[in-house]
């Protein structure tokens, strides 16, 4: 399989991907023996920052085993499906994997965080500076900011220490 046949004018194709998707996640599942089930299918965007086109949800009597540990399975079997469909990095963000509401809370989170240090940031005008975070936690703070007057955001740091920091503008 090739990233490229997921790819049909410059965007991901979910019609494509997503049946191939859920092949290979019931056998990876299977091979696994983790009691879960996944259900691939084309993401509701509505309010969405991210451009997400495929949504997959986790769900079984593992479910708990999946967010254990901030996550980490979630995030690592989202990365083996990446790495399966040979997506560039640029379509990575178009795949999201989730489990039991973990991500869509994360996201709304990180949103309600960066609206709240974009408004100290303009009352106290001085700068703000965010946990060290992964590159799409912090690509959502800085899409969530990128029209918020007054402020402007930046990532600093190195490698797991990278973090946002929002400014005044």
């Amino acid at each position: 399989m090739s990233g490229t046949s997921w790819i049909r004018d410059g965007q991901l194709d979910p019609e494509s991907a997503i049946p191939a998707l859920r092949s290979f996640l019931e056998q990876l599942l299977a091979a696994t023996g983790l009691e879960l089930r996944a259900e691939v299918r084309p993401a509701d965007r509505e309010g969405e920052l991210e451009n997400v086109q495929v949504a997959v949800e986790l769900g079984g009597r593992d479910a708990e085993l999946v967010l254990e540990r901030r996550g980490e399975l979630l995030f690592a079997l989202e990365h083996i499906a990446l790495r399966w469909l040979r997506l560039e990095p640029r379509y990575h963000d178009h795949v999201r994997f989730d489990c039991q509401g973990y991500r869509a809370s994360r996201v709304a989170e990180l949103k309600l965080a960066a609206q709240t240090a974009a408004e100290r940031v303009k009352k106290h005008r001085t700068p703000f500076r965010f946990n060290p975070m992964n590159s799409r936690e912090r690509r959502l703070v800085h899409l969530a900011l990128k029209d918020e007057p007054g402020v402007r955001t930046s990532s600093e740091g190195e490698g797991e220490l990278r973090a946002v920091v929002i400014y005044p503008a």
